[in-house]
C-alpha cells in the first residue's frame, strides 16, 4: 500500500481474488455462466409481462422493472469480476471506480424502494381489495419507480462525492470492484466519521424501506388471518409470497454487508456477501416469481405453445 495522503491519484488497483489464482477459471465459467442466464431470465420475464395483456397489473409493472434493475446492477459487478479473473490485479481509473460505484449504489437502493413499493402493492391488493384498482393507478405505480430512482440517484451521489473528495493513504483495492468498505480502509486518518456516513446511509437506504415492509407484511398478515376460509387465506398469500422470499433473500444479505461495525469486515467474507446479494439474488428473483407465480407460469406455457406452432 502506498503510505501519504494520495488525494492526487489517478487510478486504483483491484486485487479481486489474486489470493486463490488457481481458481480463476472456474470462477469465469462459474460467473459468465450466472452472467447469461441472469440476462436471459429476466429479460423473458419483463418480456412475457410486456406481451400478456392479462399481466399488465401494477404488481408486474413492478416486477418488470425489478427485472431491469437486477440485468443494471448485475452489468456493474460482473464484467469487473470477469476482467479481474482473466488478468488478476486490474488498474481503474479514479473516474471509472467512482462511476462503478455510483451506479452500484444508485441499483441497489433503487431496488431496496421498489421492494418496498412492491409490498405496499400487496398490502392494498389484500388489504383494500375493492378499493385497489382505484389505490393503485399507473400514476401512483410511476410514481413510487421513479421515487426509488430519485433515493438511488441522491444515496449514489452523497456517497461517491464524499468518498472521493476525502484524502486517501493507499490505491490498492481489496475488493473485486469498487466497493465502500474496501475504499475505506484506504482513507488518511480516522475513519469513523465515513463509518457513521455508511452507516446512516445503511439505515436509510436499507433499514427505512424494510421497515416499510415489515409495517405492510404485518397489516398483510393480520387481515390473511382474519379471512373466513383456509382457501382464501393460501390464495391471499401465495399473492405475496414470492415477494416476501425475494425480500429476505436480498435484505438478508445486504444487511449483512452494511450493517454491521468495520471491526467485523473480513476481505474474503465481504467479497462473498457482494457476489451473494450482487450476482445470486438477480438470478434467484426470476426463478422464484416464475415458479411460484400461477399466472407467470400460465403466460410462459400460453408463449411456449405459441411459438411452436410458428415453428
Amino acid at each position: 500500500m502506498i503510505l501519504g495522503n494520495l488525494s492526487g491519484l489517478s487510478e486504483f488497483r483491484l486485487l479481486g481474488f489474486s489470493g486463490i489464482s488457481h481458481l480463476h477459471p472456474l470462477l469465469f465459467v462459474v460467473l459468465l455462466s450466472f452472467y447469461i442466464l441472469t440476462l436471459m431470465a429476466n429479460t423473458v420475464i419483463a418480456f412475457i409481462i410486456k406481451s400478456d395483456n392479462s399481466l399488465h397489473t401494477p404488481m408486474y409493472f413492478f416486477l418488470t422493472q425489478l427485472s431491469c434493475l437486477d440485468i443494471c446492477y448485475l452489468s456493474v459487478v460482473i464484467p469487473a469480476v470477469l476482467e479481474n479473473l482473466m488478468v488478476g490485479t486490474v488498474s481503474i481509473s479514479k473516474t471509472r471506480c467512482a462511476l462503478q460505484m455510483f451506479s452500484f449504489l444508485f441499483f441497489g437502493v433503487a431496488e431496496c424502494f421498489l421492494l418496498a413499493a412492491m409490498s405496499l402493492d400487496r398490502y392494498f391488493a389484500i388489504c383494500y381489495p375493492l378499493h385497489y384498482t382505484i389505490i393503485m393507478s399507473s400514476r401512483l405505480c410511476r410514481s413510487l419507480v421513479a421515487g426509488s430512482y430519485i433515493c438511488g440517484t441522491a444515496v449514489g451521489l452523497v456517497h461517491t462525492l464524499i468518498t472521493f473528495s476525502s484524502p486517501l493513504c493507499g490505491s490498492a483495492i481489496d475488493h473485486f470492484f469498487c466497493e465502500i468498505q474496501p475504499l475505506l480502509d484506504l482513507l488518511c486518518g480516522s475513519t469513523f466519521p465515513s463509518e457513521i456516513q455508511v452507516i446512516v446511509v445503511a439505515v436509510f437506504a436499507i433499514l427505512s424501506p424494510f421497515l416499510l415492509i415489515i409495517y405492510s407484511y404485518i397489516r398483510i398478515i393480520s387481515t390473511i388471518l382474519h379471512m373466513a376460509s383456509a382457501e382464501s387465506q393460501q390464495k391471499a398469500f401465495s399473492t405475496c409470497s414470492s415477494h416476501l422470499l425475494v425480500v429476505t433473500l436480498f435484505y438478508g444479505t445486504a444487511g449483512s454487508m452494511y450493517l454491521r461495525p468495520k471491526y467485523s469486515y473480513c476481505a474474503a467474507v465481504d467479497k462473498f456477501l457482494s457476489l451473494s446479494y450482487s450476482v445470486v439474488t438477480p438470478l434467484l428473483n426470476p426463478i422464484i416469481y416464475s415458479l411460484r407465480n400461477k399466472e407467470v407460469k400460465r403466460a410462459l406455457k400460453k408463449k411456449w405453445r405459441k411459438s411452436k406452432l410458428v415453428c
